[in-house]
């Protein structure tokens, strides 16, 4: 498990190796909740997927993300918003052994 830093910003874009994997992460915020992209290698492996508390994002081996993601609300049990991003709303990268 690894914490993935993050600013407090309705929308952003950053690169991270993630269990070896070259990611590149897009957040946005749209009026029904926040939602992500994750690219892998520039590859598209999940787009528009709906960003919400203790549920994993990503969910599937088969699209070949070795790993999983999720937000986790530190301090209750509600969806990722702003603010409070990267302290009260943390993102987590769950490794192989994580997932299960």
């Amino acid at each position: 498990m690894k914490i993935i830093p993050i600013q407090d910003v309705a929308g952003q874009k950053f690169s991270i190796v993630l269990g070896g994997q070259d990611c590149t992460i897009e957040l946005f915020v749209r009026s029904t909740g926040m939602y992500c992209n994750l690219y892998v290698a520039d590859s598209l492996v999940i787009g528009g997927v709906i960003c919400q508390n203790m549920n994993r994002i990503v969910r599937d081996s088969y699209l070949g993300f070795l790993g999983d993601l999720v937000f986790h609300d530190t301090q209750g049990n509600l969806d990722p918003t702003t603010p409070g991003l990267g302290t009260r709303y943390v993102f987590v990268y769950l490794e192989e052994s994580d997932v299960f």
